[in-house]
């Protein structure tokens, strides 16, 4: 049986009050106090206030003489700077905050949203995948997420380069939700700047942590349950055989959710995790109606596509730091998006930003290298 917060044996009182929100970020930033810790306390106290009270004659008891719970003041802080970038803090029991999130032993005491709230509201399902992402893969990412966004869905990712800014990005004139590891005015990886100022304006940033917390390798795992139980679907569209969309992958279905991938080339290390996915029993995903019928469910389609408040960048043809700086990056990222599968010429020449004859020059050179094959139709793959 699913259990949540409204299920506790003690009374439980929702926060309606800044005095309230203020006690429950007290809580949530005490030391040494988790999120399967703060539920539990709320479980045995029944508000975030009496918590506190309670937390010092807990330590005590624990042996910690010297225990005190998070300063007022440093709460008040993280009050502010979340109101100073628009932000709207959510809170268990309150209005806004998910109830998927309520079914998890360690949910998110609390969450910071920068957009549309109403989102969380919507059917939602995760897009993730790899961040070396190929050509192909972030392509079929974009059509999935676009298609989705279209049947009314709104498409769940991590913001971390491929798959999943591909995601957000095809998603975002429908509805996106980007997920983040640190703050939510810290953007990891840098180049996604932009991509995240139009999803606070278009779409809806997610952060469980304060802002100006920069993201840490400890803050990923826990970025990727929140991703893995507000979707009802994850689906990855590519993976290796060891990645964190693999381990998202596990948590959704630990979770009760259903899981789905994408199949790819056997020889493509990219494709592994999905491939041994699709092996173990998860859905193989062909398009957006393979998602609908799998999750049992006819959504209605939106209207027409929010427009999108900025275009997105496009890449630079070539880096600043002088001619073979940029030849060297260009051969480099030419070599990323290409795998095992052929791929269009046309779609290569979209995704580096380049032309079609600074592309013939360097496929030139690495046809002639032995990296690059190139095929019948104007395809190219590696090796």
């Amino acid at each position: 049986m699913k259990t949540s917060l409204f299920s506790y044996p003690t009374p439980f009182t929702p926060p309606t009050t800044e005095e309230d929100e203020l006690s429950f970020l007290r809580l949530a930033r005490s030391r040494r106090v988790g999120a399967t810790t703060f539920h539990r306390l709320l479980k045995d106290h029944g508000s975030a206030t009496a918590a506190l009270d309670a937390l010092p004659g807990i330590a005590r008891a624990a042996g910690s003489a010297d225990y005190s719970p998070c300063p007022p003041g440093v709460a008040k802080a993280e009050l502010s700077a979340g109101r100073r970038l628009g932000a709207r803090l959510l809170l268990p029991g309150g209005p806004g905050y998910p109830a998927d999130l309520l079914e998890l032993p360690d949910a998110p005491p609390v969450l910071w949203a920068l957009g549309r709230v109403d989102l969380l509201a919507a059917p939602r399902v995760a897009v993730i995948g790899a961040r070396n992402a190929s050509s192909l893969g972030q392509r079929m990412a974009r059509k999935l997420a676009e298609e989705m966004g279209r049947a009314g869905f709104a498409v769940v990712s991590g913001l971390a380069r491929g798959i999943d800014a591909a995601a957000h990005d095809a998603a975002l004139p429908f509805g996106t939700i980007a997920v983040m590891a640190g703050g939510l005015d810290v953007i990891y990886p840098p180049e996604n700047r932009d991509l995240a100022s139009r999803i606070a304006t278009g779409g809806l940033l997610l952060a469980e942590l304060p802002p100006g917390t920069e993201p840490q390798a400890r803050h990923f795992p826990q970025r990727n349950r929140i991703i893995a139980a507000l979707a009802r679907a994850t689906l990855v569209v590519e993976a290796a055989a060891r990645s964190g969309s693999l381990l998202t992958a596990r948590m959704a279905l630990d979770y009760g959710r259903e899981v789905m991938a994408v199949p790819g080339h056997p020889m493509d290390a990219r494709a592994a995790g999905c491939n041994m996915l699709i092996r173990d029993g998860a859905v193989l995903i062909r398009g957006a109606e393979d998602v609908i019928e799998a999750m049992g469910l006819e959504a209605a389609p939106r209207a027409e596509p929010r427009p999108d408040p900025r275009p997105s960048p496009q890449p630079a043809a070539a880096a600043k730091a002088g001619p073979m700086a940029a030849v060297t990056g260009l051969r480099a990222r030419l070599l990323a998006l290409l795998g095992p599968a052929p791929t269009p010429e046309d779609t290569v020449i979209r995704d580096l930003g380049i032309d079609a004859a600074t592309l013939s020059r360097e496929v030139i050179g690495l046809e002639i290298e032995g990296e690059i094959t190139r095929h019948p139709g104007g395809l190219l793959s590696r090796g």
